[in-house]
């Protein structure tokens, strides 16, 4: 009796573990170095799939059920243990369970700038971070490429491991996608749900996970890229720069802000620069009419532009001179300034002023 005892102690006839940690994702067996006996009973549960390893060598792989281990269930590990005619003998060999439920809410971050090629701002460098989900779906090269000959590997250190492997797949496949930074800044939501499918090609191709969702919470791109951003966003609610342009001056003109000397430089090119843009000058396109406005007829390529004329009130011209209003009016009623008097107003071109400044 005491021998039959002794015996039973060095074989394992029921193998099977129940995990309550929630955060295990793969545990061997600890067999204390027994062998496992001929038909031992296998349990596995929902969730688990066991996985025999033989000396290094990736065995059978059994999913949810009780199983009874012979050699008919058990095929690659007869072969390896050399059971040609299905010797019913004991056998040493490692169990590992392997959790396939889906492990949510894991970080991932960029520690270092991902260096992008953009078709509008050239190479620039972002940082992103977000969530993930994600699943194991191939027990052999999760074992193999990830988790290794660990006993209890755990979430934390499969964070610590993947983290940086999953910026790397992350990094390559945003490169390749060649999506622009405009929309990597502002759509999270569909950019993530775009990198899912490439992601998961690599992740399953690699370590034999798959991702089930991936989030990305924010994408923070360089300072002289967001006032770029800015500048583009500003101009496209502008519009019209003619008329943009020609409605500042025009603001100028009646506060009696700006300068005399910049006013005429301001608003000459200004109204240039629209009225090429209007004409399809520099490559571009003719400019659409605007609601409430008459187009006008195309100007001759050959055609000179007419002159701009900029005619200022006496204030302004003070204001440029340093001088007081009424000295301006002094010199305007002598003739040493010329000027033209509308009703009561005068008015001053700046030409004029131009030539007194020079006498």
């Amino acid at each position: 009796m005491a021998i039959m005892d002794f015996l039973n102690r060095q074989f394992i006839d029921v193998i099977e573990w129940v995990d309550d940690s929630r955060d295990t994702l793969s545990y061997r067996f600890p067999d204390d170095d027994k062998q496992i006996k001929n038909e031992a009973q296998l349990i596995v549960r929902e969730s688990q799939i066991a996985q025999f390893v033989y000396v290094g060598q990736f065995a059978d792989t059994l999913g949810p059920g009780k199983h009874t281990l012979k050699t008919e269930n058990i095929p690659i590990l007869g072969d390896l243990l050399g059971w040609k005619y299905k010797f019913q003998t004991p056998f040493k060999a490692d169990v590992y369970y392997v959790i396939t439920r889906v492990f949510t809410g894991n970080k991932w971050g960029t520690s270092n700038p991902v260096m992008l090629r953009d078709a509008d701002f050239g190479v620039v460098r972002v940082r992103a971070f977000g969530t993930y989900d994600f699943k194991i779906v191939d027990t052999v090269k999760f074992l193999k490429e990830v988790a290794g000959t660990d006993h209890h590997f755990r979430l934390d250190e499969f964070n610590d491991v993947m983290r940086s492997r999953i910026v790397s797949v992350f990094s390559e496949t945003l490169a390749q996608a060649k999506v622009p930074a405009l929309d990597v800044a502002t759509r999270y939501s569909e950019l993530g749900d775009a990198l899912l499918a490439p992601l998961n090609e690599a992740m399953r191709e690699k370590y034999g996970l798959e991702m089930t969702s991936f989030v990305v919470e924010n994408v923070s791109v360089p300072p002289e890229l967001e006032q770029a951003i800015d500048k583009r966003g500003a101009m496209t609610a502008i519009g019209n720069l003619n008329d943009y342009v020609k409605y500042n001056m025009g603001n100028a003109l009646a506060e009696g802000k700006a300068g005399t000397a910049g006013i005429g430089a301001e608003l000459a090119a200004g109204l240039a620069m629209g009225q090429s843009m209007m004409q399809g000058g520099m490559g571009g396109a003719p400019a659409a009419s605007q609601p409430g406005m008459v187009p006008q007829a195309p100007v001759a390529a050959t055609a000179p532009a007419a002159p701009t004329i900029v005619l200022m009130t006496p204030e302004q011209v003070a204001e440029a001179l340093g001088v007081s209003p009424a000295d301006v009016l002094q010199e305007l009623e002598a003739g040493n300034l010329k000027g033209r008097k509308i009703g009561s107003q005068w008015r001053v071109p700046q030409a004029s002023l131009d030539e007194f400044l020079k006498g």
